[in-house]
């Protein structure tokens, strides 16, 4: 049998590693490409990935790879304004407007977003951050309206602070054990407790579209 494929973007480290070591458990054809294979940054390679794989059919394409640099709003470099505007929000786009077009001739899939509670809530130093998340949980909105009548189901993950290589980056342990505190769960969450909602999604469900799911402890229920 013929397994059913899925792409994963940023599936190298944190939340992607661990939803392509699930996936995988759970027999999809998983392709997680490295950086070299497929660079968000560059037009051109995502072209020439979308060409690869212009003959085959994903089952789930599963928009992960993420940046963040944190910086307060007279001190965002240009550089970085591009490159986390670019990764988060456009190559997401990009992919999906080269890829779907097979999914849509099937009539099945599922497009998940991993966006972050950022893109629901904010705070200081995040202003680009939250743009691109906000904003691609409007590409969610707007794709489960567009694609419905092809049966394909599109939602945004939104996980709040995780325990992962980019949190870490950003937040020291002193920092860490005050967030902790203003969520209810008193932890962050572990990245296969995000990727077992992100299975689910693609395995179980049948009828959830549109939605920004947020998986945070209940730290956006304070």
């Amino acid at each position: 049998m013929k397994l059913k494929k899925v792409l994963v973007t940023g599936g190298s480290r944190g939340i992607g590693r661990a939803l392509v070591m699930q996936l995988r458990e759970k027999g999809f054809d998983v392709i997680a490409p490295s950086r070299n294979e497929l660079n968000l940054l560059k037009s051109t390679s995502i072209d020439a990935f979308i060409d690869k794989f212009a003959n085959d059919t994903f089952y789930a394409i599963i928009c992960n790879a993420g940046i963040n640099e944190l910086a307060y709003i007279d001190e965002i470099q240009e550089r970085d304004l591009h490159d986390i505007l670019e990764v988060n929000l456009i190559a997401p786009i990009r992919l999906i407007r080269g890829l779907v077009k097979n999914m849509k001739k099937n009539r099945d899939g599922h497009i998940i977003n991993i966006s972050s509670i950022f893109g629901i809530v904010s705070k200081g130093k995040r202003t680009v951050y939250s743009a691109s998340k906000f904003g691609i949980n409007g590409v969610t909105k707007a794709l489960a309206v567009e694609l419905g009548q092809y049966h394909i189901l599109v939602n945004s993950v939104c996980p709040g602070y995780t325990d992962t290589d980019l949190t870490k980056k950003n937040i020291s342990k002193k920092e860490k054990a005050a967030v902790c505190k203003s969520i209810p769960l008193r932890r962050f969450a572990e990245t296969r407790e995000i990727a077992t909602l992100v299975s689910y999604l693609i395995t179980e469900n049948t009828y959830i579209t549109g939605e920004t799911i947020v998986v945070d402890g209940g730290y956006t229920a304070n």
